[in-house]
């Protein structure tokens, strides 16, 4: 019987794509040791993103594919998940206690972007990260509902100067609801719209967060060029329904994250399909394939396709969304997909990042 050696197991690794990072571990350099002892073979990998529910399932199926090599009679594969701070804006300095911010937004209102911005976050923890949840749409948070937030919870503030963000279900939350009245409308111009964010984002006691999901306002206004000069984001989830005209705003707003240079890291389709209850007949209400169309126009990732379902929105209106509701279900695994798909294409979008020309200065 042959002495194994690293070349073998990288080999075996090689054949083993990453569905997330779309690359085997090797290529992908997530390899951190290779321990040879005999017969026995230790692997340590570590993924760039939140994989909690995914890294045990891939570490056994490459633990078989490492003890079917001949010299190998047992070997243990040890994935971690290691998050490091990313930002698309070079100019923007990184918040000290938040490592990516994820931007979720919409061209339009009513396609189910504030809901899928809580089931990302949601799944975001379940999936092993420190997750904030920012409600930044000033005119009509709907964060605190769908945390199961008591109406009239005010946050407490530390030092005088710091809003302690609440917690609910794992994830710390913060929102404008917090600090006004539930009945009162924001009737606010758009300057002093922007100033309230920054402030939502900068003078919040974030808890060293892998990962902060902004909620946006729909649109492509003073909110959003805020966010694009002023805080540090890491990529956008644009959330859209297959019909026409829900598609014809987010291509305004794939366009507008493009021209601030904030990476799209893919679309979520809503409402792309309706399922009878009573007899299981599938119907297109919205139009079919638009979410699809969009993603290969701009050539980024339909990173999740969702049902018209009763059920994800009583669920978010009882405060509890799916997510975390029936973590089991079928609609929560395309939320965990989906979460995992997000922190995965930040870290492919770093990657491909062009690197900045060293300047050199001569006496000549």
């Amino acid at each position: 019987m042959g002495a194994v050696n690293r070349a073998a197991v990288e080999a075996v690794l090689r054949q083993y794509t990453d569905p997330y990072l779309n690359q085997d571990p090797v290529s992908a350099g997530c390899v951190r040791a290779i321990d040879i002892n005999g017969e026995q073979v230790s692997v340590t990998l570590e993924l760039g993103y939140a994989a909690g529910l995914f890294k045990n399932g891939f570490a056994q199926m490459l633990q078989l594919g490492i003890e079917g090599l001949e010299g190998v009679a047992r070997a243990t594969v040890q994935i971690n998940c290691v998050i490091a701070a990313h930002k698309a804006q070079a100019q923007v300095p990184g918040m000290a206690n938040v490592k990516n911010i994820v931007a979720v937004a919409s061209g339009k209102g009513g396609v189910g972007k504030s809901t899928t911005a809580a089931n990302l976050a949601l799944a975001l923890a379940r999936e092993g990260a420190r997750v904030g949840m920012l409600d930044a749409d000033i005119y009509g948070p709907s964060q605190g509902v769908m945390f199961g937030i008591a109406e009239g919870t005010r946050p407490l503030v530390k030092d005088q100067k710091w809003f302690v963000p609440l917690k609910a279900h794992g994830v710390e939350v913060m929102s404008m609801a917090f600090l006004t009245d539930d009945n009162t409308p924001m009737v606010w111009r758009g300057p002093m719209v922007s100033g309230a964010l920054l402030q939502l984002i900068t003078q919040t006691a974030w808890d060293d967060l892998d990962y902060l999901v902004i909620d946006m306002p729909p649109g492509t206004g003073d909110i959003q060029l805020t966010l694009a000069q002023k805080v540090p984001v890491a990529g956008s989830v644009i959330v859209t329904t297959p019909q026409d005209l829900a598609l014809l705003d987010a291509r305004k707003g794939v366009e507008m994250f493009r021209k601030v240079n904030i990476p799209v890291l893919g679309v979520v389709e809503n409402m792309a399909v309706h399922i009878c209850s009573n007899c299981g007949h599938a119907e297109h209400l919205f139009g079919e394939g638009g979410g699809e169309k969009l993603a290969a126009q701009y050539g980024v990732e339909l990173l999740a396709s969702l049902p018209l379902s009763m059920l994800i929105r009583e669920q978010a209106d009882s405060g509890k969304p799916t997510a975390i509701a029936e973590p089991e279900s079928q609609i929560a695994m395309v939320y965990q997909e989906l979460a995992r798909h997000v922190g995965a294409r930040i870290v492919l979008q770093e990657a491909a990042a062009p690197a900045m020309p060293n300047i050199t200065v001569s006496d000549d």
